[in-house]
């Protein structure tokens, strides 16, 4: 069981980095928060192994407490290590503002200085990160993040005010920094010095915005933008973790006819749509053929027979699915296709294609098999 002592647990970056280590197991956290004095921090500290301190000031009503937040409670703590004897390492969530000259990060360099001497009379280890701006699940809005203040006003419908659209932003998103964190519990380096954690986005305050004001259109018009790497599947997830309970659900339109419903799910820019389908027993769908678009299809429920017709040499295939199987049938270029419910109940087909339908340009031609 490795011992965890944090401070600034009840923080953005403390929430998310408890959470975390929770799901790995064999760690007992000893979190300390704003209401906690110095007698739990001094009970933890006599138990720690590891020392993770989060804690700190950075929009304070009055400029004094910069150094009393930051530099004095650092002081506070590595004196109370000391006294307990303490071999735990400590990772100190610093500040990119630390190498600026204000206020706020003159006492970050100050408590910086405090841990690299306890760290050289003690001889553990002192790991610090100066974080650039972190965003993620959990951030404050209206505070000190940017991207909190997009997303928790735009999930919301309201506007928001941008003074220079063309400053640069420097981001790490909040997974990053907690896995830079654990993998000094698994791999902790023998010396001090600075560490870092990547990728570390350079960006500009308009472009963020931008992105974040289109997220919420992708309900209306079901085309999502690429949010499965990089920034943007980072900005993504943050701006949903800010949407309210009732807006986790929405509607899509449904298309209905005598053959059963056709609803679209989900269009991408580059990579297709996915949709659903259903089918009466004995109704056949489709009957066409297509000349480069190509289909997907998963029998969800029911049972499905392909048919297939070459359209020049009229050779013919035929096929069954059920429900259940996870068979993936796909549609061949120059082939017109069907497919048919021969069970006794309900069909329902997944099906994906490869773009978008264009009314302009549908690439689907009817044609009986």
């Amino acid at each position: 069981m490795t011992r965890i002592l944090i401070t600034g647990a009840e923080g953005f970056i403390g929430r998310n980095l408890c959470v975390r280590l929770d799901e790995r197991g064999g760690i007992e956290r000893f979190p300390i928060g704003r209401s906690d004095g110095a007698e739990a921090l001094a009970a933890a500290a006599r138990d720690a192994d590891f020392v993770f301190h989060l804690a700190g000031v950075n929009r304070p009503p009055d400029e004094s407490e910069f150094h009393s937040g930051n530099a004095g409670f650092t002081e506070t703590l590595c004196r109370i290590l000391a006294e307990a004897g303490s071999r735990a390492p400590i990772v100190y969530a610093s500040s990119a503002q630390a190498a600026a000259d204000n206020p706020y990060g003159r006492s970050k360099q100050a408590a910086e200085d405090l841990l690299f001497r306890h760290g050289a009379s003690t001889g553990v280890p002192i790991h610090v990160f100066r974080l650039p701006n972190v965003f993620g699940k959990w951030a404050k809005p209206n505070y000190n993040s940017a991207v909190a203040t997009f997303c928790h006003a735009i999930a919301r419908g309201e506007e928001i005010n941008i003074h220079d659209p063309a400053a640069p932003l420097s981001l790490v998103y909040i997974d990053d920094v907690v896995d830079a964190f654990l993998k000094l519990l698994e791999e902790p380096p023998a010396e001090s010095g600075f560490r870092d954690v990547a990728p570390v986005y350079a960006t500009k305050v308009g472009d963020v915005a931008d992105l974040v004001r289109n997220f919420p259109g992708s309900r209306r018009t079901l085309v999502t933008a690429p949010v499965g790497a990089g920034l943007v599947r980072a900005l993504y997830s943050t701006y949903l973790s800010y949407l309210r309970p009732e807006d986790f659900a929405y509607g899509v339109p449904i298309h209905r006819d005598p053959r059963g419903v056709f609803v679209e799910m989900l269009k991408t820019r580059d990579s297709g749509q996915f949709s659903y389908f259903t089918a009466g027993p004995g109704i056949t769908r489709g009957d066409h053929y297509h000349h480069s678009k190509a289909e997907k299809f998963l029998v969800i429920a029911g049972t499905a027979r392909f048919g297939f017709r070459h359209i020049v040499t009229d050779e013919t295939h035929a096929l069954v699915t059920r429900g259940g199987e996870g068979r993936i049938v796909e549609t061949i270029p120059g082939w017109t296709h069907n497919i048919t419910n021969v069970g006794d109940e309900e069909l329902i087909v997944m099906l994906w294609a490869n773009e978008i339908f264009d009314s302009q340009r549908p690439d689907t031609i009817g044609m009986r098999v």
